[in-house]
């Protein structure tokens, strides 16, 4: 499973396409932006695998900046409630498909297919320095997740995933941001299943019964930079390495290493911008 590609391209990458003015600049930013964006990455196929693979994706985007829904740097998100020291949105995120015919350990099992998350995300801002543009956060997303094979859709649990977020604005140039954020996650029984059981039929010499806890998951850092390179092209690059020593189902034969590494790139075009633009007086970070 892809966690850090799909956010990153999908969801984030279509904000690459800001233009590489200061977000603060007197005209605002286009309310409506579309573009083109692909990208790709080298992944696990789904937590606590021994085996990566590079998964891309090429697609059109589509940013809108208004006072409710917003499709921008964090992704596509729902704004409830916001202000300087606590924001509360409907957040989404997203993974690949992973195919077992090219993962030793699920080798003869079902496919993992898309997989999609939505849920309430509450942010609270511990520090702040406008000056520097920078920040603070503790987010704590709970999100519902499903799995579909583009045929029909089935609903695989809760995830639950507090994180402790550090943001920089116009780092190296104007227009660029990095994040790096560090927290466990948290997964009901029905996901972890997905993940890690392995029922009757999937017994195989070497990968015994097993049926999956819900609990802790892991323990994710993750990073992200994005670079406006000209007014119209963006350049983003993410990584995250994932740590699973102690996690609940650590027994199951499908659980084949403490470590996870990802790292991701992508860019995006953006052939249009609205005339219409957002208010100047916004957060620097909305």
């Amino acid at each position: 499973m892809r966690w850090l590609a799909l956010p990153l391209l999908l969801l984030a990458a279509p904000a690459l396409a800001q233009t590489g003015t200061a977000p603060l600049a007197t005209a605002g930013q286009p309310r409506i932006e579309a573009g083109l964006g692909a990208g790709g990455g080298w992944l696990p196929d789904y937590p606590a695998a021994e085996q990566n693979h590079l998964q891309g994706l090429a697609f059109p985007y589509l940013i809108y900046r208004g006072e409710i829904l917003r499709s921008d740097d964090q992704g596509v998100r729902g704004r409830f409630y916001n202000s300087d020291a606590i924001g509360l949105d409907l957040s989404f995120s997203g993974a690949f498909p992973s195919s077992s015919d090219d993962n030793r350990a699920r080798e003869g099992m079902a496919d993992l297919d898309w997989q999609g998350e939505v849920g309430p995300a509450l942010r609270l801002t511990l520090w702040r320095d406008p000056a520097t543009r920078q920040r603070l956060n503790l987010e704590l997303p709970v999100r519902a997740v499903f799995s579909s094979d583009l045929t029909s859709v089935s609903y695989r649990g809760l995830t639950a995933s507090p994180e402790l977020a550090y943001e920089r604005l116009d780092l190296f140039r104007p227009g660029g941001r990095f994040r790096i954020g560090a927290g466990p996650l948290f997964a009901t029984g029905r996901l972890m299943d997905y993940f890690y059981r392995v029922g009757p039929e999937d017994v195989r010499p070497g990968r015994p019964e097993y049926d999956a806890e819900a609990g802790y998951l892991g323990t994710r850092v993750q990073f992200s930079y994005r670079m406006p390179l000209t007014e119209r092209l963006s350049l983003v690059a993410g990584g995250r390495v994932e740590a699973f020593h102690g996690a609940t189902n650590e027994a199951s034969p499908l659980f084949r290493d403490k470590w996870n590494t990802s790292v991701a790139l992508g860019f995006a075009w953006s052939f249009f911008q609205s005339q219409a633009r957002v208010s100047s007086t916004a957060s620097p970070f909305d």
